[in-house]
């Protein structure tokens, strides 16, 4: 998704609130007391230095607004992951919280994560950092169109451009069957709806999220739908069957 140029305020805001404490009292040190006091023999340059002990409490006290807004931004991405119930309200969110639940879902599995700041839809959103391997992530967040197999092998450009170890793919949906066989046996993970619930549920506080383990179809990644059978032994019983019969006949 396209992103929209970022001020450091929003950066600041974006990290832990600690960050912002920081970079103010380190703000506040370099301009009230380590410039003043630098030795020069130009004088306007030493002016200047001098000059910068006004307005240094107001710049740190500037950068330092930026801590409760950057804790309470940390508190609603826990919160919204943790009242997650269902795909359909992860398909209901912004796309931009999305990429933050996704984001917020890895952090807590201990990886580094960096959000956004990649251009308009460069392939990436986030970038996953733990036991020095990098790993890249797109969110797809479709509500009924099969991811296919061009994003697929799209990303495998951009994977090898950024010299990476691994590429993610999620979305809220599922992959065509052409996606699926193209990522088999390369650095690229395929998350769909069902995954992505799973890998929710795995990490809220107290699960909310409903795992359906019967509606999409382990073969091709359609949709398993319940149908009932007309001749046979079994005529009249009902069971699920792939929706993309007669393409993929599984059933169970």
């Amino acid at each position: 998704m396209p992103k929209n140029k970022t001020t450091f305020i929003d950066l600041l805001v974006e990290l832990p609130w600690w960050v912002s404490v920081l970079v103010s009292a380190t703000a506040y040190v370099m301009m009230a007391h380590v410039l003043p006091s630098l030795q020069t023999e130009n004088q306007i340059t030493a002016m200047v230095f001098r000059a910068f002990v006004i307005p240094a409490p107001y710049i740190a006290g500037m950068i330092l607004l930026a801590a409760p807004f950057a804790f309470l931004n940390t508190r609603r991405k826990a919160i919204q992951l943790d009242t997650q119930r269902s795909i359909q309200t992860m398909r209901d969110l912004h796309w931009r919280n999305f990429e933050e639940l996704v984001a917020e879902a890895y952090r807590r599995q201990g990886y580094r994560v960096t959000e956004g700041g990649y251009g308009a839809d460069g392939g990436i959103d986030l970038e996953l950092r733990k036991d020095g391997q990098l790993t890249l992530v797109q969110c797809k967040q479709w509500k009924t169109q099969k991811v296919g197999v061009n994003v697929v092998r799209e990303m495998f450009g951009v994977l090898t451009a950024h010299k990476a170890n691994h590429f993610i793919i999620i979305s809220s949906g599922t992959f065509t069957q052409q996606a699926i066989d193209f990522a088999a046996g390369k650095s690229i993970e395929l998350i769909d709806g069902p995954k992505l619930l799973a890998l929710v549920n795995d990490v809220q506080v107290s699960p909310q999220v409903t795992i359906e383990k019967t509606t999409v179809c382990p073969k091709c990644s359609g949709e398993l739908v319940e149908r009932t059978a007309k001749r046979g032994p079994n005529a009249g019983n009902t069971f699920l069957g792939c929706s993309s019969f007669p393409k993929c006949r599984y059933t169970e």
